[in-house]
């Protein structure tokens, strides 16, 4: 089939690579560049944290995560960076005054689903011998079946990969104002396919009356002295900070979800509160560099769900909210097995 994916970000990067696991024709249209730079996956730590986010979550997220888990390798093989992919677990921790926090956050996990049994209860010396750089915490929890994807390394590698494939043509920088059944309006023309999607996040706006934007805020650190090998989150009463390391001691650090759909850079109040609760965690990020700051915006809907749409020669996914990594190959494959392979 002739197909056209009308935005590409995450979603709509993962989508293209099933469809030429397919042998479709795709031709991509995006109001951004090829590689992303403005892509909410671009900004994102790429975590596969199918139990932490389930405190604040449904079991659709549980169920569609573990999914998207044993699908992640043969999409990063195919993309040729097999080695960004990690399933090592995840460390969470809080400090001493925050224990009931995270005695709380493990038990509605378990009260959720029964798998959260498998969570292993650390005391400091199980924790360091884990991650030896976590040694002055007293108390964590293990999660064995979490992980994590290199964002950054997928959106360039997936570029790359589109970029010179036979069967797909990209259209940069082409804002797509409208999308019906089976055709695509640009400002100057209407284009027809046999099948059209639409994963424009919130350039959908338009066409989902509840779609919002979620703001999240990340630093990249450059940490010589800190060797911390796992996603780590640290449980506090107005946050959780997050610490998702990639290679050559550099760490992505957020934590901030900010109902706004605000763009700007981030604010002192914020970057004060982030920067100061990941020194709390290690000491040695008081000597870490500030590589970046960023700022980008998750397409959300009401229930925070991700919703798949569809018509006649049309598809339409949106609403993956925080949790673009840890959904986007299991929501696809629901796609197409309701959509063009039905």
């Amino acid at each position: 089939m002739n197909i056209c994916i009308a935005g590409v970000g995450l979603v709509g990067r993962v989508l293209a690579l099933n469809l030429l696991q397919g042998g479709h024709t795709v031709t991509l249209f995006d109001e951004d560049t090829a590689y992303g730079d403005k892509a909410a996956g671009m900004t994102a730590a790429g975590m596969l944290a199918v139990f932490a986010e389930l405190e604040s979550a449904e079991s659709v997220i549980f169920d569609h995560g573990n999914r998207s888990i044993a699908l992640w390798p043969d999409l990063l093989e195919q993309v040729g960076i097999a080695d960004a992919y990690q399933q090592e677990g995840s460390i969470i921790t809080a400090h001493p005054q925050d224990y009931n926090e995270l005695d709380h956050f493990i038990e509605t996990l378990k009260y959720k689903v029964p798998e959260a049994s498998e969570i292993k209860l650390l005391d400091r010396q199980a924790l360091t011998q884990l991650e030896p750089d976590l040694e002055q915490h007293s108390k964590a929890f293990f999660i064995p079946q979490e992980g994590q994807v290199d964002a950054q390394r997928f959106m360039k590698a997936s570029s790359d990969y589109l970029l010179s494939h036979s069967n797909v043509i990209w259209k940069e920088e082409s804002k797509v104002k409208n999308v019906s059944n089976g055709s695509i309006s640009l400002e100057d023309k209407v284009e027809t396919f046999d099948w059209v999607f639409d994963t424009r996040g919130l350039g959908a706006q338009e066409d989902m009356d509840d779609l919002r934007g979620v703001r999240g805020e990340v630093f990249w650190l450059d940490a010589p002295e800190v060797n911390i090998t796992r996603p780590t989150r640290m449980l506090h009463p107005r946050y959780k900070i997050y610490i998702v390391p990639r290679p050559n001691n550099r760490y992505v650090i957020g934590a901030t979800e900010i109902e706004s759909e605000d763009k700007s850079p981030m604010s002192v109040r914020s970057s004060l509160e982030l920067l100061s609760a990941v020194y709390s965690m290690h000491s040695g990020f008081a000597e870490a560099r500030i590589v970046n700051m960023l700022t980008n915006c998750r397409p959300s809907l009401r229930d925070n769900l991700p919703k798949i749409e569809h018509g006649t020669k049309m598809t339409r996914i949106n609403g993956l909210y925080r949790h673009g990594y840890l959904l986007a190959p299991a929501v696809v494959e629901e796609a197409l097995n309701g959509g063009i392979n039905k």
